[in-house]
């Protein structure tokens, strides 16, 4: 059975509607909360890639 987490960010008023995340070997698996039945695997360093540009790119970045 895969053990899936959802992100930190899914608190709040929106806790439904969140990204999951699961480790499958030498894969992730992503998730949405809200459509489980779609699930995109993805390399390790590629979301750390998506990850990285998310981060620096402006459109992403939360105001403080």
């Amino acid at each position: 059975m895969t053990q899936w987490q959802k992100s930190t960010f899914s608190s709040g008023s929106d806790g439904s509607s969140c990204v999951e995340l699961a480790y499958a070997g030498a894969s992730l698996l992503l998730r949405e909360s809200d459509d489980p039945t779609r699930i995109l695997p993805i390399a390790s360093n590629g979301l750390a890639g998506l990850l990285r540009h998310l981060g620096t790119d402006q459109r992403y970045r939360k105001e403080s």
